[in-house]
């Protein structure tokens, strides 16, 4: 198993190299399990360090019940945010640097304390948060088509390619997240809408899972991090040309533009 892990590492680095995708891994290795495909994504990621990456935060996917249905599953995943998928506020991606990607918009956290497992509930994440900031997170799959299972995408790093942040950074004294709202805009036009309840009932929620979850890996949310807690709608198609704005009331907002 491990040779063929290793073999998996290679063509996930690849295919992010070359932006060619390959086969779903769920039917080019059927015997892999959860735990298999989290073990590739650690190596991947223990890889792209050693290369000079930083990881700057975590990511959570499939928050939602309609995600989690399609693939067959009854939890989340996570993947890693390296500081080379930063993207500025309004800044400028180039669609031939991706596959085929996809828009999300979520409520990022920004801890300023550590989470560390096996415990840690919603109100410990509203109580380590130093601020909230509107994000947009462009995934893309390195799996052709976005032929994806639950191994496919926690092997492919939950699936996530870049993160834009807003510049408006809040404290969560007195908001309840729940009931924050979101409007994306796709070229001007109203694309979707959502809630922070949309997130496991309250973004926090997907936080608290994530720092549970690391702790089987003996890995600690740091202060400082940037933590996606999942998508308030669906993803969005993005096609060049693309202009996406995501408007969180009172949080503020942030844009990206695809050409």
């Amino acid at each position: 198993m491990n040779q063929v892990m290793d073999k998996i590492v290679e063509s996930l680095l690849e295919a992010e190299r070359t932006k060619n995708a390959i086969a779903p891994l769920t039917v080019e290795y059927p015997e892999l399990k959860v735990e298999d495909a989290y073990k590739i994504q650690l190596e991947v990621m223990a890889k792209k360090v050693i290369q000079g990456s930083k990881v700057i935060g975590k990511k959570v996917g499939l928050t939602s019940v309609a995600m989690q249905q399609m693939l067959g599953v009854d939890e989340p995943d996570y993947g890693h945010l390296l500081e080379e998928m930063k993207v500025e506020d309004g800044g400028i991606v180039k669609v031939e640097g991706l596959i085929s990607p996809k828009v999300e918009a979520e409520i990022g956290f920004i801890l300023g304390e550590d989470l560390e497992g096996p415990n840690v509930t919603f109100l410990d994440v509203l109580m380590a948060t130093k601020y909230v900031v509107p994000t947009l997170e462009i995934i893309d799959s390195r799996i052709e088509d976005w032929k994806i299972q639950l191994v496919d995408t926690v092997a492919d790093n939950g699936s996530s390619a870049m993160v834009v942040a807003g510049n408006q950074l809040t404290p969560i004294d007195g908001i309840d997240l729940r009931t924050v709202g979101m409007v994306i805009f796709q070229n001007g036009e109203m694309a979707e809408t959502g809630s922070g309840a949309a997130v496991l009932g309250h973004p926090a929620q997907a936080v608290a899972w994530l720092a549970n979850k690391l702790h089987e890996f003996g890995i600690t949310l740091k202060a400082g991090e940037l933590i996606l807690p999942g998508a308030l709608t669906k993803a969005l198609p993005v096609r060049a040309g693309d202009q996406f704005s995501a408007h969180f009331g009172s949080l503020g907002s942030v844009s990206v533009t695809f050409e």
